[in-house]
């Protein structure tokens, strides 16, 4: 039977385990090409989700940090929300978009198959989340250091793109990966086994030096990233407020109205004017 000590030993290890294999995929370990044609993209769905929650929350604790320290007093309520919603987003935003990536990809030619599609995008999400979280202290830090909400609110904007572009970066760069290996096993199967090294790129954003994608291929996924970022913004905009207007009192949602690139310039308008 396990001692107290041993069992804490075991859930750290148990943890830690799930955040190794997100580390894996930042590092490009899982999505090499060795690593791909053997295992596909070997991650656990369920292990993956949760750390995403974990650090999607974490970032939302650091956007709602502004409502803490508002002068009319700390909006504890809108602090819960954000820690809520910020996670939500994430998921809502695959559900929206991954039917378009599946046809997609069959579009072109891929055989991709619907689970490998959500593995896709849940690494891709996981990578989004983790820069994300890796910044949420500099977005606590702006957001107890400021009564602007103008900027907090574009500061978290640019982050939040900042991630999306990386995260974007990682799936565009993973499908080529996946694209060139259903071409070499289509060739090997006609021709048979290719024996030549093969340089395997040495991060996860590292393009494939000699292996491009077709042009109309790029272009295809090149429309679904567009697609993907438009999503994801409106999205943020529909289950606003994150942040928490100053003046305004505290809702878990607001009514629909306008779209997220008009408040965006409207924000920036009133920053600059």
């Amino acid at each position: 039977m396990a001692t107290g000590d041993e069992g804490l030993k075991i859930a750290a290890t148990g943890v830690g385990g799930w955040f190794r294999e997100l580390d894996q995929l930042l590092r490009g370990e899982l999505t090499r090409l060795s690593s791909l044609r053997r295992d596909g993209i070997a991650i656990s769905l369920r292990r993956l989700s949760y750390v995403i929650v974990v650090l999607a929350m974490s970032y939302g604790f650091c956007m709602g940090t502004f409502a803490l320290f508002r002068v009319q007093g700390p909006g504890v309520w809108q602090l819960v929300a954000s820690i809520a919603k910020v996670p939500l987003l994430f998921f809502l935003t695959l559900l929206v978009t991954l039917p378009s990536l599946y046809v997609f990809n069959a579009l072109v030619g891929s055989r991709l198959s619907p689970m490998a599609v959500v593995r896709l995008l849940v690494a891709s999400l996981g990578v989004m989340v983790a820069v994300l979280a890796s910044l949420g202290p500099i977005v606590a830090f702006f957001s107890v250091s400021t009564t602007s909400y103008p900027f907090i609110l574009l500061f978290n904007v640019l982050v939040c793109g900042v991630s999306g572009v990386l995260g974007l970066m990682f799936l565009l760069q993973t499908l080529q990966r996946l694209s060139v290996l259903d071409s070499e096993t289509a060739r090997e199967s006609a021709t048979g086994p290719d024996h030549l090294a093969r340089e395997e790129p040495s991060s996860a954003l590292d393009p494939l030096e000699g292996r491009v994608l077709g042009k109309h291929v790029k272009v295809v996924f090149q429309i679904w990233v567009i697609v993907f970022g438009l999503v994801g913004a409106q999205m943020g905009w529909v289950l606003r407020p994150f942040i928490g207007h100053p003046g305004l009192p505290f809702v878990f949602f607001r009514g629909r109205e306008s779209n997220f690139f008009q408040a965006v310039l409207q924000h920036i308008h009133t920053l600059f004017s």
